[in-house]
């Protein structure tokens, strides 16, 4: 199936840009990049923050890919002297003459490129008095639906399903989607299963059908769940897990396949009766393309630190738009990374819900200043401050660097 040019030029951001066009275009020239400059958090993971200084005493703040993090941080300083002394407000033209470090050859950076325009962006916000949301072509939403990925300790034992749907119900936070993964026997309990393969058992599937049905029974149909894999089915399996959750009504599968598309991917998307949704590990239009052309997902799932950025992102929404494709957003960084999600996700207009880790009120939620909680009745409500909207804490960031890392002064 292909794509005319006229469709294809639908994508393209032009239209969506003019107001970000329109307001650089009387600042270009007055700043240029000074610094690129980079450190790594760690918590549960890691979580590595890209900073860029200008002449004009503005800086930006972004958020490359975390755990795994190998690599982002040197990929960073790999790219640093390429951006020094450039106009931080030209991000597409810096973007697009990066050449083969977003090409998806073997020389691509992209996660590193990724954490460098997000903070292009934060910075270009801060320079033009603007959210990044409204650069982006403007809000759609005010606030941002995310969800939490804590399932019960025993998905097999209704009393563990019972007290995690107590203590979800009764978080301040207000979650009303969750994200779990089925569970896995193994060969001692289940001589069947092979860790090896790709394959449910029998036993599987049927112990997943009625551990999924107690965390619907315990958490009630007013929320939402989310069956979450990591890659580990092949196409029948995928099929039978559709059809073993398919009661409970999940939101969606998540990553069912491993992440290279192929016509399996088709298949299932038109046998499940259960939302089938994929895209976090993809990069680029090019990695989401054949899915959102070939139907081979119902849900577009990214994460803006491994598809080249902001911009990047919302043409890849754009491109799901012509084909009726929502999207959603895989997110396991911090604070910084989610409140650039939700700047994005704010301008989509089709958008469902983006994962995070925040809204657990500890140092988490604290790497950045705010007043209240972060996530209130299931959302966070976009920053309508310039950039990304964010200040971070030094103390609590300097509390929580990695070994041998040094705060950026």
């Amino acid at each position: 199936m292909s794509l005319s040019r006229r469709r294809f030029l639908g994508v393209l951001p032009a239209g969506s840009l003019a107001a970000f066009h329109a307001l650089a275009a009387a600042e270009r020239g007055r700043a240029r990049i000074t610094d690129v400059r980079v450190i790594v958090l760690q918590g549960p993971r890691t979580y590595t923050l890209v900073k860029i200084l200008t002449d004009a005493g503005v800086f930006g703040i972004g958020e490359g890919y975390g755990s795994p993090g190998v690599g982002i941080k040197e990929g960073v300083i790999e790219l640093r002297p390429y951006f020094i002394g450039k106009d931080p407000l030209q991000i597409e033209a810096l973007y697009n003459g990066l050449g083969n470090r977003i090409d998806g050859s073997a020389h691509m950076l992209l996660r590193a490129v990724s954490a460098i325009e997000i903070a292009l962006w934060d910075l270009a916000g801060k320079l033009l008095n603007q959210p990044v949301a409204a650069l982006l072509g403007g809000r759609y939403r005010e606030r941002v639906r995310v969800y939490n990925d804590e399932g019960p300790r025993n998905m097999a034992d209704r009393e563990s399903c019972n007290e995690w749907a107590d203590r979800m119900k009764k978080d301040p936070a207000g979650w009303t989607a969750f994200k779990i993964p089925p569970p896995r026997s193994t060969p001692k309990v289940d001589n069947a299963r092979d860790p090896s393969n790709r394959v449910l058992t029998s036993r599987e599937i049927r112990e997943i059908r009625q551990a999924f049905e107690y965390c619907r029974d315990a958490i009630g149909w007013d929320c939402d769940l989310i069956v979450h894999c990591h890659w580990e089915y092949d196409l029948r399996s995928a099929i039978q897990l559709a059809e073993a959750v398919e009661p409970i009504k999940p939101l969606w599968l998540e990553d069912p396949m491993p992440p290279d598309y192929s016509e399996s991917w088709v298949r299932l998307a038109q046998v499940s009766k259960v939302p089938i949704g994929t895209g976090e590990n993809l990069a680029r239009r090019q990695g989401f393309k054949d899915y959102i052309v070939n139907s081979a997902c119902d849900i577009a799932q990214l994460d803006i630190r491994n598809t080249g950025g902001l911009l990047e992102s919302k043409k890849i929404a754009d491109l799901a738009e012509l084909f009726y494709v929502p999207m959603a957003a895989h997110n396991t960084g911090s604070v910084v990374n989610t409140m650039a999600t939700v700047q994005w996700a704010a301008c989509v207009r089709d958008f469902l819900a983006a994962e995070t880790l925040i809204g657990r009120r500890n140092w988490m939620d604290d790497v950045i200043v705010h007043e209240g909680p972060i996530v209130v009745e299931g959302h966070i409500a976009v920053p309508q401050k310039p950039g990304l909207g964010i200040e971070l804490n030094p103390d609590v960031v300097k509390a929580n660097l990695a070994e041998g890392e040094k705060y950026w002064e």
